[in-house]
């Protein structure tokens, strides 16, 4: 079973290669207006988090995510709906 902790450090992982000017990753930082990630990038970076974590994540969900907090606690139900 995966943690929301250790789902959130993968996050962390990825976002690290789509951040520009070094802005701060932390579990609430909200991924567009903070970070600047615009709608592919965030797609893409959900591409490799599904196929990371053998899941698909559904857009009505994604639509609902802000932060990487909120995106680990969404993949973590679909982790455990899975199980």
């Amino acid at each position: 079973m995966t943690s929301q902790e250790q789902v959130l450090q993968r996050l962390f992982v990825h976002l690290g290669r789509l951040v520009r000017d070094k802005a701060a990753i932390h579990p609430d930082v909200d991924l567009v207006q903070e970070l600047g990630l615009d709608s592919i990038e965030v797609m893409n970076m959900l591409m490799e988090i599904e196929d990371e974590f053998d899941i698909s994540v559904p857009l009505n969900v994604l639509a609902e995510v802000r932060t990487p907090a909120q995106l680990a606690q969404a993949i973590c139900g679909l982790l455990e709906a899975g199980e």
